[in-house]
């Protein structure tokens, strides 16, 4: 009985210690909130007026909403939001942007009748233009797409993504880009893009491709291998095989500048 008494008394002595050291533990944070932007009115507009690529673009000029997103945009604070995040922003940004372009100047024809006067172009082009306003800053679609998006991204397949007012661009997307699915979004974009046989000719014995990839060279890598070695995420079969070999000749496709627009226009 002493004994157990002597160990009773150790055990109730010693409890309270136990309970603090446990109590003491650090408890884990809950997980902070993903930072995302809202264009879910740019995301509306692409669905009602991008069809197949091509735009309607007296409807964005007309929309009301169109001017509202854009306004936004120059509202729009980055901090604490991760790249995909960002990403998807700037793309965005470059879009929407490139169509204000073509509505702020009227053009039906090409984007590079934009700022040309008597066949020479002023202030180094459409895209020299410092239309964009974005998280605070003034920006030309050059800044967007070469200072912004290419340095702090490097991921080639935004060339699937930014659309220059262009038939030989890649589709424009008929909805908004959102971090949470811009991997799923890029990867169905590099898809449109590379079976579009007016835009790339992959899956011959010669392939053709479009200028993208001699304007961007370095971007897909230093050597035909390197490039082939990318394409092939896209493919199956023997045209993998043939792209993942580095084997393969290849020629450019004309790239087509006609305005990416709707046949109806008002």
């Amino acid at each position: 009985m002493a004994a157990y008494g002597w160990a009773l008394a150790t055990l109730l002595a010693t409890a309270p210690l136990r309970v603090a050291s446990l109590s003491a533990q650090p408890v884990s944070a809950p997980a902070a909130a993903r930072v995302t932007v809202n264009h879910a009115a740019f995301d509306s507009l692409l669905r009602a007026h991008v069809t197949d690529g091509l735009v309607d673009y007296d409807a964005f000029r007309d929309a009301a909403a169109f001017r509202r997103y854009l306004a936004s945009l120059a509202r729009t604070s980055l901090a604490g939001a991760d790249d995909e995040e960002q990403l998807a922003f700037w793309i965005n940004v470059y879009n929407a942007y490139t169509i204000q372009l073509i509505v702020a100047h009227g053009e039906r024809e090409s984007i590079r009748n934009v700022n040309r006067t008597l066949g020479v172009l002023r202030l180094k082009g459409p895209w020299s233009e410092p239309i964009v306003r974005a998280a605070g800053r003034t920006l030309t679609l050059d800044d967007v797409q070469h200072r912004i998006i290419r340095k702090d991204f490097h991921d080639p397949r935004i060339h699937f993504a930014i659309v220059s007012a262009a038939k030989g661009s890649p589709p424009l997307r008929s909805e908004a880009y959102t971090g949470a699915a811009l991997d799923a979004q890029l990867f169905d974009q590099g898809r449109r893009f590379l079976t579009d046989t007016t835009k790339n000719r992959i899956e011959t014995q010669y392939p053709r491709l479009s200028p993208v990839f001699t304007y961007y060279k370095s971007d897909f890598g230093n050597s035909r291998s390197e490039l082939g070695s990318y394409l092939a995420t896209w493919f199956d079969g023997d045209t993998k095989k043939k792209l993942e070999s580095g084997r393969f000749g290849m020629r450019e496709l004309p790239f087509d500048w006609s305005l990416n627009a709707t046949a109806i226009t008002r």
